[in-house]
């Protein structure tokens, strides 16, 4: 089991290594698009950073609140439930975004059959967990 505390050193060698690459990253993530998303705290109201693999659906960016499976959804899924409004940054390129819940099941089944083909370890995902892992498009 990982701690937070590893997962925050992880977290910050993963952007690290994004900002100096022009988005791109190795590891686990070598071949995945990766976005870092930053979102605004929903108890703390400071900016919160997170490393994220995503997909496209037209012009949006999709993500998913997986946290590798867990019961629960990650920090991030709850601050931008709080504080829709993001900023993503994407290769070299940062913006502002408006984060949105998809709460229709089959959209949600299609955006997040996406994931797993982009990204195989989302199937996983959802077989260890008992929650509907959720799916958050973001939108300029």
């Amino acid at each position: 089991m990982t701690t937070p505390a590893e997962m925050n050193d992880f977290n910050q060698q993963v952007v690290a290594e994004f900002r100096a690459n022009d988005g791109k990253v190795g590891g686990m993530f070598a071949d995945k698009n990766v976005l870092l998303l930053t979102t605004i705290g929903a108890k703390s109201g400071e900016e919160r950073l997170s490393p994220l693999v995503y997909t496209r659906d037209g012009d949006r960016y999709v993500i998913a609140a997986s946290m590798g499976g867990a019961p629960k959804n990650p920090a991030w899924y709850h601050n931008l439930v709080a504080n829709p409004k993001v900023t993503v940054e994407v290769g070299t390129e940062k913006f502002e975004a408006t984060a949105t819940v998809i709460a229709d099941r089959a959209e949600r089944d299609r955006l997040y059959a996406g994931m797993v083909a982009h990204a195989e370890g989302f199937a996983d995902y959802e077989k260890k967990t008992d929650r509907v892992i959720p799916i958050v498009v973001l939108e300029r």
